[in-house]
């Protein structure tokens, strides 16, 4: 199955009708800066739909995205370092939190997006671990594999697929294409 159509539906910052309307939901969380949007500009197919900027912390919102007429793609604000001041930065974190742990709105699966040449940092494992705790189905998302180079990127697969777990490790590159087979399978099966 292809992504055939995306469009974007709106940004929210609190509880919101459209989330409880039935619509299956795939949520997309990683560090800022992890190139988020640009997987989900890669996976639709489309350059614009989600905005990518170099400023980490731009995405400021939930950002919501329908796929296929059948569900919605969840576009979280990254955590971690952001270029905004600490207390943007804690209430980002608390959006975040509050949609995946806090709220009833239930994820038939979160995308965990984290760089495939820095590795899993803490706040990747912290976030894993919150998922686990509240028995999220969790597909890792190793982007950016295309900036390994040829000799570190089985080592770095390994070592990123044994601390992942059980959890599906998917090699991925919004640039040059790869893997995008691979998570649209996830995100609409």
């Amino acid at each position: 199955m292809n992504i055939t159509s995306a469009r974007f539906i709106k940004g929210i910052v609190e509880e919101d009708d459209l989330l409880a309307d039935g619509t299956p939901q795939v949520a997309f969380v990683g560090r800022s800066n992890v190139g988020k949007s640009s997987v989900i500009n890669s996976l639709a197919n489309q350059k614009g739909l989600a905005h990518t900027s170099s400023y980490p912390g731009h995405t400021q919102e939930i950002n919501i995205f329908l796929i296929n007429k059948l569900v919605y793609l969840v576009d979280l604000p990254g955590y971690g370092f952001a270029k905004a001041d600490k207390q943007t930065q804690k209430r980002l974190q608390q959006l975040i939190y509050w949609y995946l742990l806090g709220s009833d709105y239930e994820q038939k699966k979160v995308a965990l997006i984290i760089d495939a040449v820095v590795g899993f940092t803490d706040t990747d494992l912290q976030m894993l671990s919150s998922l686990e705790d509240a028995g999220k189905d969790v597909v890792i998302v190793a982007n950016k594999v295309d900036k390994l180079k040829p000799s570190e990127y089985r080592k770095q697969l390994e070592k990123i697929t044994d601390q992942a777990g059980d959890y599906k490790v998917i090699a991925y590159s919004a640039e040059k294409r790869i893997g995008v087979g691979e998570l649209v399978k996830q995100v609409l099966v």
